[in-house]
């Protein structure tokens, strides 16, 4: 199974020590979670203040931090509105990028999607974009990126894993039915992170793991760090 590693998010070093917040831990982490068994790595470049930010200038340390460590890497970054102050200035910011990072994610869900994803292809980073719920699904087959995804993320809000997984499933029906045929990816959060890994697996979809999604093992311990949760997804599902 194809498997991307969501090496922080917002996740507060407080919640887990081994979160990486500098560009060094971050790189660090992406070295290690690709020695691990992650085919690509997704990473929330973060303020001294543990924030979240997509400023040109923060996200091209953390690119060099990388790229110094772990060169073949293939790396992403989210543009998701809470990294600034609106649609507009998302735009703007995406647009003043000097460093690019492989690809970047568009959620549906937010306002200015359409024209985000538009930007990440013209500027010629790979797009992958993401539905949370079916009322997302619209505005994603109707965008002018549509075949232009390397994958498309299906992220459901639910909280329950049997409701979460019903969902996924649902979601991925419908952008089929459209003709999509880049690959889907399933993903959860918290209680739902492993039983998506499971149906990820199940339907050939790709998975992610990390500590954006959640801390803990399939049996509920907590992981010591990103690699071990990578780890523990190729003991369930190997590469091939």
């Amino acid at each position: 199974m194809f498997l991307k590693a969501a090496i922080n998010g917002g996740r507060l070093q407080s919640e887990h020590p081994a979160v990486p917040v500098t560009p060094e831990e971050i790189a660090a982490d992406t070295l290690a979670v690709t020695s691990a068994g992650a085919d690509v790595v997704h990473f929330h470049v973060r303020e001294s203040d543990g924030g979240q930010t997509i400023r040109p200038d923060a996200l091209a340390e953390v690119l060099a931090a990388i790229r110094a460590v772990a060169p073949d890497a293939v790396v992403g970054t989210t543009t998701g509105l809470w990294t600034c102050a609106g649609p507009e200035e998302r735009y703007e910011l995406v647009k003043s990028w000097t460093v690019l990072p492989d690809f970047a994610s568009v959620a549906f869900s937010e306002e200015g999607a359409t024209e985000t994803a538009a930007l990440i292809v013209e500027r010629g980073m790979v797009l992958e974009s993401a539905v949370w719920t079916m009322d997302d699904v619209p505005a994603l087959l109707a965008s002018p990126t549509l075949h232009d995804n390397v994958r498309i993320l299906i992220e459901p809000v639910e909280e329950d894993p049997a409701e979460a997984v019903v969902a996924a499933r649902a979601m991925a029906a419908r952008i089929k039915e459209a003709g999509v045929t880049c690959p889907i990816l399933y993903h959860g959060d918290a209680a739902t992170v492993w039983a998506l890994v499971e149906a990820a697996k199940e339907d050939g979809c790709q998975g992610r793991i990390g500590f954006e999604d959640g801390t803990e093992l399939p049996d509920g311990s907590r992981a010591a760090d990103n690699a071990e949760l990578v780890r523990a997804v190729r003991a369930l599902a190997p590469r091939g």
